[in-house]
């Protein structure tokens, strides 16, 4: 895969899981990245985060839901880099609990973070992408994180699946009315399977906590034994991923699903 040497990358949710992974993976190739998150500049995950990715790598305080904090946002990195070549939505939250439990303040938060952000950033981003998409060849990249439960339903889920469905077809929406415009931006969703992250590991413990099991691990062997490949995938599988839609090698991919599930929709 060809480097990134010129290309300026924003990541949502960068601090940890997939995000972090994603944003290594670029810096990797040569991608100055902008993490996002919600800690402070000063916080100690923050300048972790950083050392580890490298390549002259920055961080911008960003609530996804908030869109003066994307406006903002957009203003720092015009400032600094003139461009925006790669947009990752990864912020997320799942939100698990029955329907007829479920506060309307808990679903409206899911959707706020998962699909909204993505929209929001979406807009945001598009006057730099635009310019930026001249001079790269398919265009500027925008990989948005959906999930298998953009496809398929889980109990206890229908918060975080139907965000995750919103942004499948959030992606094709934008993909398709770019294209049609004549617009230099590719828009293309990755759909992970079960994946070990800090927020996989929070959702099974709320589900211990509500008596669905005994204990976290017992959930894990459950959802590795459902999927073919029996086990669950690593960050930096996705981050494959999600560094290939960025790169120039996918120049003709857009309004694309990218599933990586260990053959979970297989089934």
């Amino acid at each position: 895969m060809s480097g990134m040497d010129k290309s300026v990358a924003l990541v949502t949710g960068g601090l940890r899981g997939i995000g972090l992974a994603a944003a290594q993976g670029l810096a990797a190739k040569g991608a100055k990245v902008w993490i996002c998150d919600l800690k402070g500049d000063g916080d100690a995950e923050v300048a972790d985060a950083l050392s580890g990715i490298g390549n002259g790598a920055a961080y911008l305080k960003l609530d996804v839901t908030d869109e003066q904090s994307w406006i903002d946002a957009m203003a720092k990195i015009e400032a600094s880099d003139g461009r925006l070549d790669v947009l990752v939505n990864n912020a997320g939250i799942d939100g698990t609990g029955r329907i007829h439990e479920m506060s309307l303040e808990l679903w409206r938060k899911v959707q706020a973070v998962n699909s909204d952000g993505a929209f929001l950033g979406t807009k945001h981003a598009y006057a730099m992408m635009e310019k930026s998409g001249k001079d790269r060849k398919g265009g500027s990249s925008i990989v948005n994180i959906s999930s298998i439960m953009g496809f398929v339903a889980f109990p206890e889920s229908s918060a975080y699946c139907a965000s995750k469905g919103a942004i499948r077809l959030f992606t094709k929406a934008a993909a398709l009315e770019f294209a049609t415009y004549g617009a230099p931006i590719r828009v293309n969703s990755v759909h992970p399977g079960f994946v070990q992250t800090p927020l996989l590991d929070e959702g099974f413990e709320r589900m211990v906590q509500r008596g669905v099991a005994e204990k976290a691990e017992d959930l894990k062997q459950q959802v590795a034994a459902s999927t073919p490949v029996n086990r669950l995938a690593d960050v930096e599988e996705i981050a494959n991923a999600v560094v290939f839609l960025a790169s120039e090698e996918a120049s003709y991919m857009t309004g694309s699903e990218v599933v990586v599930d260990g053959g979970y929709l297989t089934r």
